[in-house]
């Protein structure tokens, strides 16, 4: 099983990396980019488990290890 999961900063987080794109777009010439955040993305294949087991231990992961709940949120997919 394969699953993908998205790990982002929280809005009311401030993103010196997302602004820096932003700007760097702006600087090309993309002018009508009016904000950009950055975040990641995490690929994760494991052995077989059925869907509802899988979710819940990828939930698991994310809380304790993938995303840092105090400034990120993070989004699970399973591809």
């Amino acid at each position: 099983m394969k699953a993908n999961v998205y790990v982002t900063l929280k809005q009311e987080v401030l993103d010196p990396q997302g602004d820096a794109v932003r700007r760097g777009l702006m600087s090309l010439g993309f002018a009508a980019v009016k904000s950009a955040r950055v975040g990641k993305l995490i690929e994760i294949e494991f052995d077989g488990k059925d869907r509802a087991t899988a979710e819940k231990e990828l939930k698991q992961m994310c809380e304790k290890l993938l995303a840092n709940p105090v400034i990120e949120d993070f989004r699970l997919e399973l591809v």
